[in-house]
C-alpha cells in the first residue's frame, strides 16, 4: 500500500491530479505489481477525487490494466487472425506444455500467467508475444521453450 500511496503522489506531481492522470497512474501500478488491487484503485480514486467506480471502469476496459493477481511475468499471446495463420496455435500448445497450464491460468509457482490479447501490432513478425512489456517475434516451439526457460531462471 504505502508504494502505491508513493506511485500515485510521484505520478500527479508528473501529470497533474485531472482524471486525465488516471491511466498513467493505473499504469505506473502495473509496471510495480502486475496488477490493480481493489484497494489501490480506491486510493486512487481520492486522490483524484474521482468514483472507485471510474477507476474500476477504467481499469477493467483496459485489456492491459489487470485486476486480478498475475504471475511474475504476464505472458500475452497475440490472438490475431495474422498470428494465426502464422502458427500461434503449435505455439500456443508449446506454452502450456511448458508452463503446464491453460490459457487464462497461472503457475503454481505465481511465476508466469498466460493470457490471450488482441493485435499486438507485430503483424509482420508473428506470431508474436509479450511477457509483462517485452516483445517477442517470429516465435516458434522451440524458440518459446527457449524464452521460457531464460524467465525461469531470472
Amino acid at each position: 500500500m504505502e508504494e502505491v500511496s508513493k506511485i500515485i503522489k510521484e505520478k500527479i506531481k508528473e501529470v497533474g491530479n485531472q482524471r486525465t492522470a488516471l491511466l498513467p497512474i493505473l499504469q505506473a501500478i502495473m509496471k510495480e505489481q502486475n496488477y490493480v488491487k481493489k484497494e489501490d484503485m480506491v486510493d486512487v480514486a481520492e486522490a483524484l477525487d474521482i468514483s472507485a467506480a471510474d477507476v474500476y471502469g477504467t481499469s477493467s476496459f483496459y485489456s492491459f490494466i489487470e485486476t486480478e493477481e498475475t504471475g511474475k511475468y504476464l505472458i500475452r499471446i497475440c490472438k490475431s487472425i495474422t498470428c494465426e495463420n502464422k502458427g500461434k496455435k503449435q505455439v500456443l500448445k508449446a506454452i502450456e506444455k511448458e508452463l503446464q497450464i491453460d490459457l487464462g491460468e497461472t503457475t503454481y509457482d505465481k511465476k508466469f500467467t498466460l493470457k490471450p490479447t488482441n493485435c499486438l501490432g507485430l503483424c509482420d513478425m508473428g506470431p508474436a508475444m509479450l511477457i509483462n512489456d517485452e516483445p517477442f517475434t517470429e516465435l516458434t516451439t522451440e524458440l518459446v521453450s527457449e524464452i521460457i526457460c531464460e524467465f525461469r531462471n531470472r
